[in-house]
């Protein structure tokens, strides 16, 4: 496979990246002066508004015939994939490396990097009207999924990015990491059916995890792939359209989304660039080797000599005063004894 190594990533990343945007509240506001910069090179339009008339943007670049669509934050608060989008087009226009002249010679490439900037203005995960976009891809009852489903039919694409955020909670199975990033190829109906289309979909998720397991190794993990009859990844791929999920996850001490950011970024440009060298999508066995997702972890955990009283606690994160502000708040869980903490604080005695 065309795999990307670590020290052309690592520069490539360093040289790049957007120190604009950091953390995890990122809105509209914070991403709009950033389009001018890139006009001399990409063809960038407004597709459309939000529900509450904020201006959804698309950027347009390449040649090829391999047309690729990638979007983020169609989950308001699920930001990190769109710190990477930015890391990623600042590559794309001005780096000289043959990496990305291969990839405007055989592809076609169209980024969102803002699904729902309402949901990205409120912190939240739903938009204005208060519609989860990703379980909107049948009824389409909010504008900024018949504006994706308008780009999708009218672009066709061959692969799709569908970028989201996952919690803490989840870990990698059989290991004591938390699952940094993991990936799915979605069903495309209730048996999970190897179709061609998934396939094709599991080779682009091989290379993208065998590079990272170079690189973060055990940091990886594979999303559930239980079929979702309305979700916008499940209903794409069973419309003929390839469609990759990358769930970017917590990395130890890292509440901030940096160093997944950086992960992200390192997939989508080893899926992008796989794609564009590859001419066959059909190994794709390796895919089941990644392992599962296992929701193991808890932000803290309390623990005392009495395991039986140790007190679990998970994050709430809320916009107070137009600040992002989190809270740690306890979770009620009969035995933590398999579970592990992002921190543990051990105390001696009993918890009575």
């Amino acid at each position: 496979m065309n795999t990307l190594s670590a020290n052309f990533l690592e520069n490539i990343y360093t040289s790049q990246k957007e120190d604009s945007l950091h953390g995890k509240w990122i809105t509209y506001k914070d991403i709009e002066n950033q389009f001018s910069k890139y006009a001399p090179k990409f063809d960038i339009s407004q597709i459309g508004t939000s529900e509450e008339k904020r201006p959804i943007m698309q950027l347009k670049i390449g040649y090829g015939s391999k047309k690729i669509l990638v979007w983020s934050q169609m989950h308001g608060n699920e930001s990190t994939g769109t710190k990477a989008i930015f890391d990623l087009l600042n590559c794309i226009v001005t780096s000289s490396e043959a990496t990305f002249l291969k990839i405007l010679e055989e592809c076609t490439l169209v980024f969102i990097p803002m699904l729902n900037p309402d949901g990205a203005q409120a912190y939240t995960r739903v938009n204005a009207n208060e519609v989860d976009l990703n379980r909107d891809a049948v009824n389409r009852v909010a504008k900024e999924s018949k504006l994706l489903r308008t780009v999708l039919e009218n672009f066709d694409p061959k692969f799709c990015f569908n970028l989201h955020d996952q919690r803490t909670i989840f870990g990698v199975e059989g290991t004591k990491n938390p699952a940094t990033i993991s990936f799915l190829a979605p069903s495309e109906e209730v048996t999970r059916a190897l179709t061609k289309g998934r396939t094709e979909t599991m080779n682009v998720i091989v290379s993208m995890n065998k590079m990272l397991q170079n690189i973060i190794p055990n940091f990886v993990g594979r999303y559930t792939d239980e079929f979702y009859p309305t979700a916008t990844g499940d209903n794409f791929q069973k419309l003929g359209f390839n469609t990759i999920l990358i769930e970017s996850g917590h990395y130890p001490k890292d509440y901030d989304r940096e160093a997944s950011r950086k992960y992200t970024f390192f997939s989508i440009l080893q899926g992008i660039y796989h794609i564009a060298k590859t001419s066959s999508f059909n190994n794709y066995k390796d895919y089941f080797n990644i392992p599962n997702n296992d929701k193991i972890f808890y932000d803290v955990i309390h623990r005392y000599a009495d395991s039986k009283n140790d007190i679990a606690y998970q994050y709430e994160d809320k916009i107070i005063e137009g600040k992002l502000t989190s809270k740690l708040n306890k979770v009620t869980e009969n035995s933590l004894i398999s579970k592990l903490g992002h921190s543990e604080i051990f105390f001696e005695g009993d918890n009575t």
